[in-house]
């Protein structure tokens, strides 16, 4: 089971994040903290943060990342800032580029790039880069160097309020938000349809949002329990090897991805075996997802078991480890970079104990039954 956690890094996370006290992993400077009421005081250079509800108070020298649903950022970021919650409030200068997204968000002095989306967002400023900002509600209290792109049903400017580079608003209708010359000069404002915006601009949603995670979480359990249907024993046996052995079943993986991904260049630079490219990356592609599941199941069943938990004997339970994966593994996958590489790893580890499955009988011998 070690070997698992150490396996997949940010597992320590995943399963602490219900636990009532947080827990603590320091990795080089870099913090690392979980749990329903997260406190981080002391100095970091990196900072993860993942709980019901997150304070950080310490400064971080490098990149702060945190999820919650009420998120509290008092303390200084060297570096940029990424924050997930329904509340978000962030007080503590921010020396880079800060990226947030909530419902109620509140933001202070950032030193480089702003986005975000919510549903009431307020802008203290200043903010010494550009800003793309989309929000029911938006609120503009202080000085935006660069330019500025926004989406909002009601716009409000403080005061002190200003901007430095061009404006461009997304409305409904052209014309309808009113922007004081103080502001800006009105030569340096620019007025779009709605419909021309960006995706990423549009104002941001939490019932479409969960209402999608959660389907792909209810998607991922259901096609466990149909493979636990179908091939108990299988899955129990790919399961294990996934948590027995995870560096061997993920470099097993990424050898079959990168032979079938590799034989479709292969029949393409054949000529004749051209119109056979297609079918190996549909190939790799069905291989990639149903390792996806695969390592999700894994996933989800080694948190019940570090819980001391019974392994799973009936379809119910297998479709409860697989939706707890689901879900847990989901939330490593909003770290940028880090939860794709964590995806990543799951899927090609439960490609390799599929290719173990499917090989074994003729190479390896048999395989350990439930």
């Amino acid at each position: 089971m070690r070997q698992f956690l150490m396996a997949f890094g940010l597992v320590v996370l995943g399963t602490s994040a219900l636990a009532e006290e947080a827990a603590l992993v320091n990795v080089s400077g870099d913090v690392f903290m979980a749990g329903s009421s997260v406190q981080s005081e002391s100095g970091a250079d990196d900072l993860f943060l993942v709980g019901q509800t997150v304070r950080a108070a310490g400064e971080a020298t490098g990149s702060a990342h945190l999820a919650g649903r009420r998120v509290d950022l008092s303390g200084a970021v060297g570096g940029d800032l990424y924050a997930l919650g329904m509340d978000v409030t962030v007080t503590g200068d921010v020396a880079g580029d800060a990226t947030l997204s909530g419902y109620d968000i509140s933001v202070g002095r950032v030193g480089g790039d702003l986005r975000a989306t919510g549903s009431q967002v307020t802008v203290g400023g200043p903010v010494g880069g550009y800003a793309f900002l989309a929000a029911e509600e938006l609120r503009v209290d202080g000085v935006i160097e660069g330019d500025v792109h926004l989406s909002a049903r009601q716009l409000e400017f403080g005061p002190d309020a200003r901007i430095g580079g061009q404006l461009v608003l997304y409305e409904e209708t052209p014309g309808k938000l009113e922007v004081p010359a103080s502001v800006i000069a009105g030569e340096r404002i620019e007025r779009r349809d709605i419909e021309s915006r960006d995706r990423h601009m549009r104002p941001f949603g939490w019932a479409g949002y969960i209402g999608s995670f959660l389907s792909a979480v209810i998607v991922i359990a259901a096609l466990a329990a149909l493979i636990a249907a179908l091939v108990p024993q299988q899955l129990a046996a790919m399961r294990r090897r996934i948590l027995d052995a995870p560096f061997r079943t993920l470099w097993l993986g990424f050898l079959t991805q990168s032979a079938v991904i590799g034989s479709a260049v292969l029949f393409a630079m054949t000529l004749v075996g051209v119109f056979l490219s297609p079918a190996a990356l549909l190939v790799a592609a069905i291989g990639g997802f149903a390792g996806y599941v695969v390592g999700i199941y894994a996933f989800g069943v080694g948190l019940l078991l570090a819980w001391g938990r019974d392994e799973p004997a009936s379809i119910g339970q297998r479709a409860l480890a697989a939706g707890f994966g689901a879900l847990v593994a989901g939330v490593i996958g909003l770290i940028p970079v880090l939860g794709w590489i964590f995806l990543l790893a799951v899927s090609l580890a439960g490609v390799g104990a599929i290719t173990t499955w499917i090989f074994r009988p003729q190479f390896f011998g048999a395989l350990p039954s439930e």
